[in-house]
């Protein structure tokens, strides 16, 4: 973690983009949730116009005793699985559905300029950590830049100087010149060079505090975090279980109706 924030000024936005994310994925969850309960409450709506329709058909046909009530209880069947799905439906959206659109609700703030209360303070808090440091980091990289520069700058005058030596057509002037310009450039690289580590160990001074900071702010966006994802793995939980039939009343209507075919 403290290595990563060393690396770049402003890759904390990945953090502060989770707060935004958490609210879009309690949307799908929510969307999800949603288009479950129609597709139970068509399946129980197809089920009650199917048992009503064979119902009446075989009470108005030829067919009487034993085999009659046993295909009557096949229509049973589907009347009370229609009721369990029905169920369903009301589980997810009353109780699913409501729980994740309440804590959302209780987790996210909107501002009136747009955007989320928790996410511009996650993002003021990283900005006032790195600020610092970041400034620092600015003058780092402008001091080696020109230390650089001016080692460039050196080398160059150095390699005249030491060619016009060989030349006949430099007058002693001249030669003169060029040694002043190599000793001016050793000059100027070397005040480069200590405002270049001054900038250095100024930067390291102040990492440790930068990186404190930032594992503070970090800390309360992971908490957030945390508590959404043990938030939607609880809601999960409840939809799974609301979703398993086995666990309730279906087992006993399945064996109503078996014991109506044996008739």
């Amino acid at each position: 973690m403290k290595s990563t924030w060393s690396k770049l000024v402003g890759n904390y936005k990945r953090t502060v983009k989770r707060i935004d994310d958490g609210h879009r994925l309690c949307n799908d969850l929510m969307n999800c949730i949603q288009e479950r309960a129609k597709i139970e409450k068509a399946y129980a709506q197809q089920l009650t116009e199917w048992s009503k329709r064979w119902r009446q058909l075989v009470d108005k046909g030829p067919q009487y005793g034993t085999v009659e009530r046993a295909w009557m209880g096949v229509m049973t069947e589907a009347e009370k699985v229609s009721e369990l799905h029905q169920e369903v439906k009301n589980n997810l959206i009353n109780e699913d559905f409501e729980k994740v659109k309440n804590w959302q609700k209780d987790s996210y703030h909107k501002q009136m300029m747009g955007g989320f209360k928790e996410t511009k303070e996650a993002d003021e808090g990283f900005r006032k950590a790195q600020k610092p440091w970041a400034k620092k980091l600015k003058e780092l990289e402008a001091a080696k830049k020109s230390y650089h520069m001016a080692c460039k700058e050196e080398k160059l005058a150095s390699t005249r100087e030491a060619n016009s030596k060989g030349e006949a057509s430099v007058t002693a002037d001249q030669q003169k010149k060029l040694q002043e310009k190599v000793d001016k450039c050793k000059q100027d690289s070397q005040k480069a060079k200590e405002k270049y580590e001054k900038a250095l160990d100024e930067l390291s001074k102040c990492t440790p505090h930068y990186m404190e900071s930032m594992e503070q702010v970090f800390d309360q966006c992971q908490q957030f975090e945390e508590k959404r994802l043990s938030f939607l793995r609880e809601v999960l939980l409840d939809v799974k279980r609301h979703l398993n039939l086995t666990e309730n009343q279906s087992v006993s209507v399945h064996s109503q109706v078996a014991n109506n075919r044996q008739l």
